[in-house]
């Protein structure tokens, strides 16, 4: 049933249902194309109501049906379609028979009521008399709401279309059924494909159907009359009755008459009151395109002068109308003027829009082209969407004629774009280089802007030493120029490398920042600085700073009109959920980013990565892969180099679960190599950990040493939480593959108890930041050392079941992530210069007493502390912190229990599966249970469900055996079982059954 028609069919259901209910009339009431002959089809077939006869009556087409038929007695469906069109004759015919209706009969009468002849009366004039046993009714279909059109989007062109290409086809099609349809068939056959954009939308053609109706309509008036269409088409939009006839030309008089005409055959439509236009806008195009071109020059000048006198005045449509008449310096003047309004006001993408268009027209006067061009470099500074701009300027640079100030200053702005919205560094870099070159002398300010944006080194290539000399250069420019915009940029840009480094001086820059100045200029540069420093906090781990940062910037950069910074801060803040364990939710916000930026993808390179690491938790190989190499939009080496070093890490984690042990060695030699060749350490926490268990597994101790040693000397005494917890966790790493190659048992027990006592430190930090993920990681790490030293045969421990299992004799999980196939790590014999491998201490410490393995990071004078007390909340919470419990077997498999519901409560499915599958090893078996399996004749045993839940994540066979510590075969049993009890039909279709099975 049609959706919103129920209540006005009832009645009719009802009079057909029963032969004695007094009989029913329906008008149905619709513009053309909004699904009148539809409706009548379904209520030819209405459930129970088949003892009443059908009547079809298609008036003006075939004369009506047999006379007999008007003198039908029994129950009869009378189905009248377009009553509009019916003659004198066929009018009296119908009344009659509408009149005689009786019991249990029902008529349905269709019409547009913009063509009936008498308005508001479907049967003409005089009124019917209608007798008093016959309910008559009226219904109006209305057009189809956003949803709706989605909806038939999606099924005739897939899921692909953006809200805001329905958003275009609703307005464009006003909603009504038969024009969506048509639309949509004309999209399906565009060439080439439709992508899904509300640009594609507005450049495809006008549907047969609707142009030859609102041709034919306006072709139907008199010639005296037409000129009242046309500029109805011209204006592209319901106007009031005063400029639609002083763009007609016709004068007052002749105006209002014609306009009455057009209103009254149907061909113009009232649809706000006292406003004149299209009932369908579409339509516009197609009457526009028929008019006269001098006639239509004509229009366009006249709708240029009266669009002028309005209040504010709309200076793109004044633009437009100015370029269709031919008046090239109004056309340009207007431009300008648009472009500056909409820039002032922050729409940066409407000014981008427009000025790109503008500059793109061939043969466009230099001094014009000279005078717009800043304009546009300015908008799409700020803007999002910059490929069509970034090709815009590459080619008025090139121009000679232009004055060398105005070049240099559109070059910064193309190196900005090249940089920030479309990731291209190295040409970004080139492109500023020589702009600050070219404006060193004439612009000043200028020029202290591009060289605070080769200040920041978040962009890959250029060491620190780099950045650091031309901040200098840029504090010295900015100085000079007396530019206070400038020298709020290059404070921005010193702040943003101070805290990338985590100096001392960096959170006194940031107050400094001028988050209360009005002026917009300042006022964006101030917010670029304070969301910039959100994010390199939240790099460093200072979450509840990053916040407040956040929130100021946000409101600042949106005060501003500055969506590319707005933009930046969402993404900050998915990282920030993230690593705070805030993850319900967060695959769909990511997922939501990407699409909202599909045009500009390199903006959305922080959600990619988030929504990868998210697929890596849950199991979800084959789409953290696809994730984190950011689908095939952008390379992974052009990444910033923070980024690059999370996703490297990631990758390094995904290759060791899969046992590809060289590949992740080889992976982390080329991450460690770029991270350490830019020189900010803090942005090496995401990887160092997966780096030095890589390397160390593939038995390239030293290696792994090195790795823990430059990050050590690196990070000193810096302020970095998050870097200083993951130099921690990457020494327990090290300290646990290296026990695991000790010869002698009890050297191997004492090495992994050390081992266990790094990762606690590890986790006690991490609890304190937040990073519950990270924490129940650290904590996973140390109850499986003290599991695996109980396995020493050395030992008599007992009691606990846990010297009854099989050592593995590798690490897995946190430091593996498998069961089995751990490499060697690193030999005994293996020696280098650094004091890192002293032997009698733990390995990776430091010779710097300030970073050996237990010192106390350096704690900030405010901020989170990094003590070692759990926080009071939070998954993997329990009552008494595991982190501070002895080395035991019983401890450890409290803090894999707790490791366990920590997974779980995140969403951790993998994880999870693999903390449990450890602890089933260790727990002793309970006491008081039969013996035998339990039964789970009709519902999913424990393990099939753990089996059954990591199939569906993407795992194959072999990579949940590795993890679950079963073999592939007994997981193929599993599945099948799985696949049996719950009914799906393939490994696939146990997605939608598990969320029904218990």
């Amino acid at each position: 049933m049609i959706e919103t028609r129920g209540s006005a069919l009832r009645p009719l259901a009802r009079a057909l249902a029963d032969e004695r209910a007094e009989p029913v009339l329906l008008f149905v009431e619709g513009a053309a194309g909004e699904g009148k002959t539809h409706l009548l089809r379904e209520l030819a077939d209405l459930p129970g109501t088949a003892d009443a006869a059908r009547v079809w009556w298609r008036c003006g087409a075939d004369g009506g049906p047999p006379d007999e038929d008007e003198h039908r007695r029994g129950p009869a469906l009378w189905l009248v379609d377009d009553v509009h069109r019916a003659d004198g004759d066929e009018l009296r015919r119908l009344r009659r028979v509408l009149e005689g209706l009786g019991p249990g009969s029902a008529a349905a009468v269709t019409c547009r009521p913009e063509e009936l002849p008498v308005p508001g009366l479907p049967l003409g004039a005089p009124p019917v008399t209608y007798p008093s046993r016959l309910t008559v009714l009226r219904h109006r279909l209305a057009p189809w709401d956003e949803e709706r059109v989605r909806r038939a989007a999606a099924e005739a062109l897939g899921e692909d279309c953006t809200a805001e290409a329905v958003r275009r086809l609703r307005e464009l099609t006003g909603g009504v059924p038969r024009v969506v349809v048509d639309l949509l068939a004309v999209l399906g056959e565009r060439r080439p494909a439709f992508t899904g954009t509300a640009a594609e939308v507005e450049a495809a053609d006008v549907p047969a159907r609707l142009a030859e109706l609102a041709l034919s309509r306006t072709h139907a008036l008199s010639p005296a009359h037409r000129p009242v269409v046309w500029a109805a088409a011209v204006l592209a939009g319901p106007v009031g009755r005063d400029e639609l006839i002083a763009v007609s030309g016709l004068g007052a008089a002749a105006g209002n008459d014609a306009l009455l005409r057009a209103l009254e055959g149907a061909a113009l439509a009232e649809p706000a009151e006292g406003r004149y236009g299209f009932a369908v806008p579409l339509a516009a195009r197609a009457v526009r395109a028929a008019v006269p071109g001098p006639v239509r020059q004509d229009l366009h000048e006249r709708a240029a002068g009266v669009l002028s006198r309005r209040q504010p005045v709309p200076w793109a449509e004044v633009a437009e109308h100015h370029r269709a008449a031919g008046e090239t310096r109004g056309w340009l003047r207007a431009v300008e003027k648009a472009a500056g309004s909409a820039a002032e006001s922050g729409r940066h993408q409407e000014a981008v829009t427009l000025l790109e268009r503008t500059l793109a027209t061939p043969g466009l006067p230099p001094r014009s082209r000279a005078r717009l061009a800043p304009l546009l470099a300015r908008s799409a500074v700020t803007g999002l969407r910059s490929d069509q701009t970034v090709e815009v300027l590459a080619q008025i640079v090139r121009d000679a004629d232009l004055p060398p100030a105005v070049r240099g200053e559109l070059r910064l702005d193309l190196g900005l774009m090249l940089c920030n919205q479309m990731g291209r560094f190295p040409e970004g870099w080139r492109v500023l280089e020589t702009a600050a070159a070219e404006l060193r002398e004439v612009r000043p300010g200028l020029a202290a802007r591009a060289m605070a944006a080769l200040s920041s080194p978040y962009w890959p290539g250029s060491t620190l030493d780099v950045h650091r000399g031309w901040l200098a250069e840029a504090t010295v420019a900015a100085d000079a120029s007396g530019d206070e915009p400038m020298r709020t940029a290059v404070l921005a840009g010193r702040t943003g490398l101070a805290m990338s480094c985590a100096e001392p001086e960096a959170w006194e820059l940031v107050k400094e920042l001028p988050a209360k100045d009005t002026d917009p200029a300042c006022a964006r540069q101030a917010a670029r600085g304070l969301c910039n420093a959100a994010d390199f906090a939240v790099w460093l781990g200072f979450y509840e700073r990053a916040e407040d940062l956040l929130t100021a910037g946000g409101e600042l950069s949106a005060r501003s009109g500055a969506p590319y910074i707005e933009y930046n801060a969402l993404g900050t803040r998915l990282l920030r959920d993230w690593w705070t364990g805030r993850w319900t939710g967060l695959a769909e916000r990511c997922e939501e980013f990407v699409a909202a930026t599909a045009d500009m993808p390199f903006i959305a390179s922080d959600a990619y990565v988030v929504r990868g690491l998210l697929a890596l938790a849950r199991g979800d190989w084959g789409e953290a892969a696809s994730w984190l190499s950011q689908r095939g939009t952008i390379g992974t080496e052009e990444l910033p180099v923070p980024l690059a070093a999370t996703t490297a890490g990631a990758v390094i984690r995904l290759a060791l679960a899969r046992q590809e042990v060289e590949a992740a060695a080889a992976q982390a030699r080329a991450a460690w190599a770029a991270v350490a060749g830019k020189g900010v350490w803090p942005w090496a926490a995401e990887l160092a950990p997966w780096a030095v268990e890589a390397l160390a597994r593939a038995g390239d101790g030293a290696g792994a040493r090195a790795v823990i040693r430059d990050f050590s000397r690196g990070l000193g005494r810096l302020d970095a939480p998050a870097a200083r917890a993951a130099l921690m966790w990457s020494r327990a790493v090290l300290a646990e593959a290296e026990a695991q190659d000790r010869a002698q048992d009890r050297e191997r027990r004492a090495g992994l108890l050390r081992a266990a006592e790094l990762y606690r430190e590890t986790a006690a930090v991490y609890a304190a930041m937040p990073r519950p993920y990270a924490r129940a990681l650290a904590l996973e790490g140390a109850a499986r050392c003290v599991l695996a030293a109980d396995t020493d045969p050395a030992t008599e421990t007992g009691g606990t079941g846990a010297a009854a299992a099989p050592a593995s004799g590798r690490p897995s999980g946190a430091a593996a992530d498998t069961a089995a196939g751990a490499g060697p790590g690193a030999r005994t014999g293996d020696t280098t210069a650094s004091a890192d491998s002293a032997p009698g201490r733990p390995s990776g410490a430091s010779a710097d007493p300030a970073s050996g393995p237990s010192a106390t990071p350096a704690q900030p004078e405010s901020g989170p502390a990094t003590t070692p007390a759990a926080p009071a909340s939070g998954p993997s919470t329990a009552r008494t912190d595991p982190a501070s419990a002895p080395s035991s077997p019983l401890s450890a498999v409290a803090e894999l229990e707790s490791c366990a519901r920590g997974f779980t409560e995140l969403g951790a499915v993998w994880d999870a599966a693999r903390a449990r599958a450890l602890l089933r090893t260790r727990q002793p078996v309970k006491k008081g249970r039969p013996p035998g399996r339990p039964s789970h004749a009709d519902e999913l045993s424990p393990r099939e469900a753990e089996v059954a839940q990591l199939a569906v994540s993407g795992l194959t066979n072999r990579e949940i055996a590795t993890t679950l510590h079963l073999s592939p075969r007994t997981v193929e049993q599993h599945i099948a079982r799985a696949m049996r009890k719950t009914g799906a039909l393939s490994r696939r279709d146990l997605t939608h059954r598990l969320g029904s099975t218990p």
